[in-house]
């Protein structure tokens, strides 16, 4: 992809989903389906037009459901076209989807604390690492970026994990390095990057709405 020129950048919003049922109970939901929480609907209502004011051209959403009903609320605020690319889903999470930190940190306690140094193995077994979510979600990007022209602007309505993924792989960051500078996204949150000659720069970090706070640690995707 060629550089945008600086007076005309092409820009890109990563923005977590709301809150669901499993986000509020503290579940590990990875690729399950989870609703948003009723503060979640709020969210996802409020964050539409905070995002929209940033001129969004188009929105990319992942196809599950919290991640789509976010990403509608500023596809409908802004007018602009939205679709789904399953890529940007959350990490699987194997064996953990469905089960509390506690049950996990439980049953799975030497990964749950390898997951926690930052070091990337699959999760709950059978699930993804952390590499094969930047694998596919850097795949994504440069599908829907190929055709992103100077001075628009791409919303991408993803999840906590594959959306530090994403903006990881936009500035060139190792995942260890990128677990360790990055706090996680809170939901309804968003980070903004602004590409440049010398490639992508993140403008913005866990900005919101102003409904709640980011998360200090690690939460379940």
């Amino acid at each position: 992809m060629s550089p945008a020129s600086a007076r005309d950048p092409r820009r890109v919003v990563v923005l977590r989903h709301g809150e669901t049922t499993h986000n509020a109970a503290g579940i590990w939901q990875g690729q399950l389906d989870s609703p948003l929480s009723e503060r979640g609907e709020a969210q996802a209502a409020a964050v539409g037009p905070a995002v929209a004011a940033l001129r969004p051209t188009r929105v990319v959403t992942s196809d599950l459901t919290r991640a789509r009903r976010t990403g509608q609320s500023v596809a409908t605020a802004a007018g602009v076209p939205i679709a789904d690319e399953p890529r940007f889903r959350e990490i699987h999470a194997g064996a953990w989807q469905g089960l509390t930190s506690e049950e996990v940190a439980a049953e799975w306690p030497q990964e749950r604390a390898a997951v926690q140094r930052g070091e990337d193995i699959r999760r709950g077994g059978d699930g993804e690492s952390m590499a094969d979510v930047v694998a596919r979600v850097g795949a994504g990007l440069t599908d829907h970026l190929a055709d992103l022209r100077a001075g628009e602007c791409l919303v991408v309505s993803t999840h906590g994990g594959a959306g530090r993924a994403a903006v990881a792989w936009l500035l060139g960051l190792e995942q260890p390095l990128a677990w360790r500078v990055l706090g996680g996204l809170g939901n309804c949150h968003w980070g903004e990057l602004v590409e440049g000659r010398e490639g992508w720069r993140l403008r913005t970090w866990n900005a919101s709405a102003g409904d709640g706070s980011p998360d200090p640690t690690m939460p379940p995707p």
